[in-house]
């Protein structure tokens, strides 16, 4: 894959995403919601010449990533429910994005930039280096990861660490 101006926190998105097995596929679009950046059957369309905000793409990994497996073949097609994403699973998806920018050592802002999140960023930000995880339950509830309680009950690591990156 050829990126044009690829820069240090893309490889190590794009690497990331290879790892947990979320398929990038470079691919020309006239037409997205997020500029540059499309859903697909189990992976994400990327057009590197018109993408704006790389971060973005966690935040669209974190759907296929909330999404159970079967749902997630569906992704991008006629076949995916019309009224999918679910508002859990958006909250779980910019939650799980926080995680993977954490993990990643990239800094929040790279996925929670001003011109996105409706211009709600910022109380994003604010909420999640609080530790107010909203949608944390959703994230539990999918096996995904623990919060404080539950983690210590069980010995491991509580958000924004992750169990595992991908629903069953």
């Amino acid at each position: 894959m050829t990126v044009k101006n690829q820069t240090a926190e893309l490889e190590k998105v794009l690497s990331f995403l290879n790892e947990i097995g979320i398929e990038v596929i470079e691919k020309q679009l006239e037409t997205s919601f997020l500029p540059g950046l499309s859903l697909g059957p189990n992976c994400l369309y990327i057009d590197f010449e018109k993408l704006l905000y790389p971060g973005d793409i966690l935040h669209e990994a974190g759907h296929l990533a909330v999404t159970t497996s079967s749902e997630r073949k569906l992704a991008g097609t006629d076949q995916m429910a019309a009224d999918w994403p679910s508002q859990g699973e958006e909250m779980g998806a910019i939650l799980w994005s926080f995680a993977a920018a954490k993990h990643l050592e990239l800094p929040v802002e790279f996925v929670f930039h001003p011109n996105g999140y409706k211009n709600e960023s910022e109380w994003l930000i604010s909420n999640f280096t609080n530790e107010n995880y909203i949608g944390l339950p959703f994230l539990e509830w999918t096996g995904l990861t623990l919060g404080k309680v539950n983690a210590a009950k069980e010995g491991k690591e509580a958000f924004p660490k992750m169990l595992k990156w991908l629903r069953d």
